[in-house]
């Protein structure tokens, strides 16, 4: 039968207190060795917080109307400072921009820009061969030359040569410039530079990047002017209608910085015969934003051209890459005017965004009739033709510069980061009064009270062995046995355990009875 021995100990109350005091300090150093000062509470937070009204709010102190409407005051201007945050975050998402304009001073001389023309007819009719009418029966819409017709399984023409083609049937600058002047200097034929476009063989004047010629000043008779003759009788008869036939008579003119390939037949505009056209232009230096605010393509710093065929990037230059990749992955081939690059098509929608940095030139177009009826027998005498041909054939192209000034179009971000943390901080002071330091004081309190949390889950204490309530402390035999360092029967005599008294021992023999022997 097991025996539950009680012993019943009874302190004095002036052993216990220091007992108590010895324990306690005990506890407060080995606490502040490890570091685990106990957090403050909300109260003592909120009367040390440079947040203004959190101290009267939830401070120490007794519970009232005064708090209830401090608190209430604390939440109204908590909620309108969240609320004017809000709508400048809003503000700031939209990236608005803004153009600024900055007429640039006069320079003594401007780079001239280069004119490209092109006759709206693209083959002269008098120069195409059978072959070529055959080949090009598809743009022109003309029958064989033979009468007899030819059916496309008889006819064994050679594979056509596109560039061959548009360099002999296309109009000659040499026969249609009858005039040339720039800058009070006579100009010529030599000045300008053959280009392919949708047009066919077209002529740039002042083509080249690396010797751009200067207009010294501004005003009539200091830019280009040139004398044309279009060529009527030359133009092709409509046979048939086609996607490229044309009605109208005139060239077409597009003027463009020298790193810009042209886009003519987009981007150019239409000059007559029978009236001389004035050009005013203007240069304009275009400055866009790139991501988030705008959507501009910024330079990468590298040395190679960044399209295939262009020693620039360009938008018209990205768009001749486009309808090229479109027309080579349907056919297989390209057109003369697209550039001569390696690379297959890409499929999906082409995108060919604004470069950030971007020169262009503004015009003011005018025009009068000529010739008058003097003028016209003069020209008619001296080309050989007559006035009615002067008149349907001869136009007057005058380019230049309105000033020799340029315009700067820059764009500017509007609300920038400053002017939002600005504006927060604003709000802030004069909603609850609080700064960035004061924002730290909040989630440093919440890092304690949190770090403080967690501790206490990480630190469960262990269940005691003994149970001790009022005085009385209950011990069983086995807890008596678990705790002597002597567990078994075969400790020598003499040997007893610490912190027990001297067991009475039985004499030699067999022990008999139910009890053990135990010291208190």
């Amino acid at each position: 039968m097991p025996i539950e021995i009680v012993c019943k100990i009874k302190f004095a109350e002036e052993d216990a207190k220091p007992k108590e005091k010895e324990a306690g300090d005990e506890q407060s150093l080995l606490g502040a060795a490890q570091g685990t000062a106990a957090p403050r509470d909300l109260a003592t937070f909120a009367s040390t917080s440079t947040l203004h009204g959190l101290g009267r709010a939830c401070g120490p102190g007794p519970h009232g109307l005064r708090r209830s409407l401090w608190a209430l005051a604390l939440l109204t201007s908590l909620a309108a400072f969240l609320y004017q945050a809000a709508g400048l975050a809003r503000g700031y998402l939209t990236r608005p921009h803004l153009v600024a304009m900055d007429p640039a001073a006069p320079a003594p001389t401007a780079g001239f820009p280069a004119v490209t023309l092109c006759n709206i007819n693209r083959f002269r009719h008098s120069a195409l061969s059978d072959a070529d009418i055959f080949h090009l029966a598809n743009l022109t819409g003309l029958p064989p030359k033979d009468r007899d017709g030819h059916r496309a399984a008889g006819l064994r023409y050679p594979e056509p040569d596109m560039v061959d083609i548009l360099n002999r049937t296309g109009h000659q600058l040499a026969d249609m410039l009858k005039s040339c002047n720039f800058s009070g200097h006579h100009c010529s034929a030599s000045n300008f530079s053959v280009v392919y476009t949708r047009y066919g063989k077209c002529y740039t004047f002042n083509a080249d990047p690396q010797n751009s010629l200067p207009s010294r000043a501004g005003g009539m008779g200091s830019g280009l002017e040139i004398m044309l003759d279009i060529q009527q009788e030359e133009y092709l008869p409509i046979w048939r209608e086609t996607n490229e036939t044309s009605f109208e008579a005139g060239i077409r003119v597009q003027i463009h910085s020298q790193e810009e390939p042209p886009y003519i037949h987009q981007l150019g505009f239409g000059v007559s015969p029978g009236f001389q056209t004035f050009v005013s232009c203007q240069e304009q230096r275009l400055t866009y934003l790139p991501q988030p605010w705008g959507n501009c393509r910024a330079e990468n710093g590298l040395r190679e051209p960044e399209l295939q065929g262009y020693s620039a990037y360009s938008v018209s230059a990205c768009r001749l890459r486009c309808e090229k990749e479109a027309v080579l992955q349907r056919c297989h081939c390209r057109m003369v005017h697209m550039p001569d690059s390696l690379g297959g098509g890409s499929e999906g929608p082409c995108f060919c965004p604004t470069p950030c940095n971007l020169t262009r030139y503004g015009k003011e177009i005018s025009m009068v009739r000529i010739p008058n009826r003097g003028s016209a027998r003069y020209l008619a005498r001296k080309y050989n033709r007559n006035e009615t041909y002067i008149r349907e054939n001869f136009l007057v192209l005058d380019v230049f510069f309105e000033a020799l000034t340029s315009e700067a179009m820059e764009q500017r971000a509007a609300y920038g980061l400053s002017a939002l943390l600005g504006d927060l901080g604003g709000q802030m002071g004069l909603f609850i009064g609080a700064s960035i330091l004061t924002l730290l004081e909040i989630l440093d309190y919440i890092y304690e009270v949190s770090w403080d949390r967690l501790k206490r889950v990480w630190r469960r204490p262990k269940t005691p062995l003994r149970t001790s309530t009022g005085g009385i402390s209950t011990l069983g035999l086995q807890e008596l046995k678990e705790q002597s360092p002597c567990p078994s029967r075969g400790c020598a005599e003499g040997g007893g355990a610490s912190g027990l008294l001297p067991n009475h021992h039985h004499p030699p023999g067999p022990r008999g009875g139910l009890f053990e022997d135990f010291a208190c």
